[in-house]
C-alpha cells in the first residue's frame, strides 16, 4: 500500500510524437514475454484519468504500467468492485492500443476501511474472527498513523489466510480482475502481520483457525507447544515451516484463479523481505514463492540509513548486489523487478545522481528498474532523468535481460532452511563469501537446492550451511562424481532440513562407500567461517577505504588476499575471464547471447547522504580467452557502445578500460 496518485499534465502534439516513438520500442520488446523488459512507472488509477496515464507512460518511457486501483484491499470495493473493474478494463484497453502493458495493484492480506470512525460497518466490526492475532489474543487492527498509507480515521486489518469465507470472496475478485483483460495482477504484502511496531517478534497469527490448521498438520498446539522465537525448539521450527507454506499456498491459489480466467495474465508478488531473516518471519519467502508466480517485485531495502540509494555506503551497495544476484538465481529464468527508492529528500545528494546509481546497480544484476518518488510507488524524483535512463535501457535491453550463462563459475550455496533456522549466522557467512568473490572479480554463481544438479563449476562453497537434507546430500554426491570440489565451512551439514542434529559429519556422509566412488571429486572441510570473518572485517574499514586513494594497506584487503590465496585458490582451477580492478567494483562474468560479458558496477568514493558520484575506476584490465578474430566492445552506463583495442597477452586477449565512472559492460565477440 505505497502508491499515491500522479496527476499527469503532459499533452499536445509533442506528447503524441513521443507516444509513437515509444510505441515502436515497446512493440519490438513485446515480441517476447513483456515482463522481462519492463521499465516501470506507477500511477493512481481512476476511470477519468486513463488517457493521461497512458500518455504520460509513453512520454517518460514507461513500458509496463503499474496502476493502483486496489479492489480487495479496500472494504467498500471488496464488497462491490463494479466501478473499479470498469477503470481496470479501460486502462488495459488503452494500454494495449498504445502497444503497452498494464498491471493492477491489489493488497494481499490487508484491508482498509476508509473513515471507519464514522461508519457502522467496517471490516473488523463485521468480521472480527477473520483477522490475525497475537498469541495474547490482540487482533491485527491498526489505525491512522500506523503506516503512512493509513489515513486518520481509517481502520487497517490483517486477515488470516485460513478465513475461508473471505478467501472465497478474494479469489472471486481476482478472477473478475483477470477477466478485464489486464496484463498482470500485482499482489502486495501477502504477509503474516509481524512488521508493524509491537508485532515484529509476535510470529503471528495465533487465531483459532490458524492454530487449528497447524494442529491438523503437525499435531502441535501453536499456543502451548511452541517456544516462540526459540530456533532451538522443534515445534517453533515447524511453526516457521507452516507459516511459509501457508503464504506460498495462498499465492499459488491466486495464480491458479488468474490463469483459469485469463491464461495470459501474470501473477506478480511484491515482497520486501529479501534473503534475510525477515522472509521467514513474515512468511513470504522469496525462494519458495518464485516457482508459484510469474514475477516477483522486490521492495528490497537493504542498507543503512533509510535504505535509499542516496543513503547507501559502498558496503551497503555490495550487500544490495548479493541480494539481487540471489534473486536472479532463485528466479530460474523468470524476471526480477526491483521496487527500490533512490532519493527521499537527502539535502547533499542530487536526485538524478541517486537515480542513476540505483538503475546502474539493478541493471548490472540483470534486474528491472522501477522508478518512483520518495518511498511511494508512483511518480519520479526527476522525470527528465527517468526519460534518459529508460531510453538507454530500451536501447540495450537484450544485453541486460537475456539469460546470463555461467562460464567457469565458483558456486556459492544458498541454504533456505539454514536461513530459516539460523538466519544471522548463515547470512553473514553467505554474504561474506559472495562479496569476497565480487571484490576479487572471480566469476560466481548462486547455487540452490533447486539448481545444484545443473551446476558445472569446479568449486562449490557451502558457507556455514548448517541444514542439509538427504536430497541435498545426493545432489552433492552427484556433483562430486562429476569431479567437482565441495568446500564446506563452519558447521555445514550439522543438522537435517528439519533443524535436527545429525549423528555423522557431512564428510562421513559424503564419503559413504555404499553410495559409489567419489574419487573424481574432493571434499574440503573448514571448521572456520571465512565468509563471516571477511564480512566482519568489511564492516570495520571497507567504507573508509573506498574514500581513500590507496586502499592496498587496508585490513580488509589483507584478509581478502589471504582468503583468495589460501581458501579459494587451491580448489579453483582458473577463470575463463580475468579482471583486474579495485575491490570497490563489483563484477559479474557471464555469457550472454554467445558473447563473453563482464558487467561492472563501480561504488568507489560513495558516501551515505553526502556523495553520490563515484571516484572513477581507472585502467581496468580484462583478459578474455583467445579467439580467432576477437573484437572487444565497451558500453559505459548511459553511454554509447564502442570498440576498444585488445592485444594478445599470456595466451589471452587483454584490453584496458581507461575509466569507468558509474558502471559499464565489456564484451568480446
Amino acid at each position: 500500500m505505497r502508491l499515491i496518485s500522479l496527476k499527469c499534465g503532459l499533452k499536445g502534439v509533442a506528447g503524441l510524437v513521443l507516444l509513437a516513438i515509444w510505441t515502436l520500442t515497446i512493440r519490438a520488446a513485446g515480441a517476447e514475454d513483456w515482463t522481462h523488459f519492463v521499465r516501470i512507472g506507477g500511477y493512481g488509477l481512476r476511470l477519468n484519468n486513463v488517457d493521461e496515464i497512458v500518455r504520460n507512460a509513453a512520454e517518460t518511457g514507461v513500458f509496463g504500467i503499474e496502476t493502483d486501483n486496489d479492489i480487495p484491499g479496500r472494504y467498500q470495493s471488496l464488497l462491490d468492485p463494479t466501478e473499479k473493474l470498469k477503470a481496470i478494463k479501460a486502462v488495459a484497453e488503452r494500454a494495449h492500443a498504445a502497444g503497452n502493458y498494464a498491471f493492477v495493484y491489489i493488497a494481499g492480506l490487508e484491508c482498509i476501511t476508509d473513515h471507519a470512525d464514522r461508519k457502522p460497518h467496517t471490516f473488523f466490526k463485521d468480521h472480527p474472527d477473520w483477522v490475525q492475532r497475537k498469541v495474547t489474543g490482540e487482533p491485527a487492527v491498526c489505525g491512522g498513523g500506523t503506516a503512512f498509507w493509513i489515513a486518520p480515521g481509517d481502520e487497517d486489518v490483517w486477515i488470516r489466510p485460513f478465513a475461508q469465507a473471505w478467501r472465497r470472496m478474494y479469489m472471486q475478485r481476482v478472477r473478475q480482475i483477470a477477466a478485464t483483460g489486464i496484463d498482470g495482477i500485482y499482489v502486495d504484502i501477502p504477509y503474516w502481520m509481524t512488521h508493524f511496531n509491537g508485532w515484529e517478534k509476535s510470529w503471528a497469527s495465533f487465531d483459532d483457525y490458524t492454530v487449528a490448521a497447524f494442529k491438523k498438520k503437525t499435531g502441535l498446539d501453536a499456543r502451548s507447544d511452541t517456544r516462540i522465537g526459540d530456533y532451538g525448539d522443534r515445534a517453533f521450527r515447524r511453526w516457521i515451516d507452516f507459516r511459509i507454506q501457508a503464504i506460498t499456498d495462498f499465492m499459488r491459489e491466486i495464480d491458479e484463479n488468474v490463469k483459469r480466467v485469463n491464461p495470459r495474465c501474470k501473477t506478480i508478488a511484491e515482497l520486501y523481505p529479501g534473503i534475510e531473516e525477515g522472509a521467514a518471519r513474515v512468511g513470504a519467502d522469496v525462494y519458495e514463492l518464485y516457482p508459484v508466480v510469474d514475477v516477483i517485485a522486490h521492495e528490497y531495502e537493504f542498507g543503512s540509513g533509510d535504505h535509499t540509494a542516496a543513503s547507501r555506503n559502498p558496503l551497503d551497495w555490495f550487500g544490495y548486489m548479493t541480494g539481487m544476484y540471489s534473486f536472479r538465481s532463485f528466479a530460474q529464468g523468470k524476471p526480477s523487478w526491483i521496487l527500490n527508492y533512490s532519493w527521499d529528500g537527502e539535502r547533499n545528494v542530487a536526485p538524478a545522481e541517486a537515480m542513476k546509481n540505483l538503475a546502474m546497480a539493478e541493471l548490472m544484476s540483470g534486474s528491472n528498474f522501477w522508478d518512483a518518488r520518495g518511498h511511494v510507488m508512483s511518480e519520479s524524483n526527476d522525470f527528465e532523468t527517468r526519460k534518459l535512463i529508460f531510453r538507454w535501457i530500451a536501447d540495450h535491453e537484450t544485453l541486460f535481460y537475456s539469460a546470463r550463462v555461467p562460464v567457469k563459475s565458483i558456486g556459492v550455496y544458498f541454504s533456505p532452511k539454514t536461513r530459516d533456522y539460523f538466519p544471522s549466522e548463515f547470512i553473514r557467512s553467505y554474504r561474506g563469501i559472495l562479496i569476497l568473490l565480487l571484490t576479487s572479480h572471480l566469476e560466481f554463481q548462486v547455487v540452490t537446492p533447486r539448481n545444484c544438479r545443473a551446476f558445472t563449476g569446479d568449486l562449490l562453497v557451502l558457507p556455514n550451511a548448517k541444514c542439509v537434507s538427504n536430497a541435498e546430500v545426493d545432489s552433492l554426491k552427484s556433483y562430486l562424481r562429476r569431479g567437482g570440489t565441495v568446500l564446506a565451512t563452519g558447521e555445514t551439514g550439522k543438522y537435517t532440513e528439519l533443524g535436527e542434529s545429525r549423528a555423522r559429519s557431512l564428510l562421513d556422509i559424503l564419503r559413504n562407500p555404499n553410495t559409489g566412488p567419489l574419487d573424481q571429486g574432493r571434499v574440503v572441510i573448514l571448521q572456520d567461517d571465512p565468509g563471516a570473518e571477511y564480512y566482519a572485517q568489511l564492516e570495520k574499514d571497507f567504507n573508509t577505504a573506498a574514500l581513500e586513494r590507496d586502499y592496498r594497506n587496508a585490513a580488509f584487503e589483507a584478509v581478502r588476499r589471504k582468503l583468495v590465496n589460501e581458501v579459494i585458490g587451491p580448489s579453483h582451477r582458473g577463470a575463463g575471464v580475468e579482471v583486474r580492478a579495485s575491490p570497490f567494483a563489483a563484477t559479474q562474468i557471464a555469457r550472454v547471447g554467445g558473447k563473453l560479458c563482464v558487467f561492472i558496477a563501480n561504488f568507489r568514493g560513495l558516501k551515505s547522504q553526502e556523495r553520490a558520484r563515484q571516484t572513477p575506476e581507472r585502467d581496468v584490465e580484462i583478459t578474455f580467452p583467445p579467439g580467432p578474430k576477437p573484437r572487444i566492445y565497451l558500453l559505459p552506463f548511459l553511454g554509447e557502445a564502442r570498440e576498444i583495442k585488445g592485444v594478445r597477452s599470456n595466451g589471452g586477449i587483454k584490453c584496458v578500460v581507461p575509466e569507468i565512472n558509474t558502471g559499464a559492460v565489456v564484451w568480446m565477440e
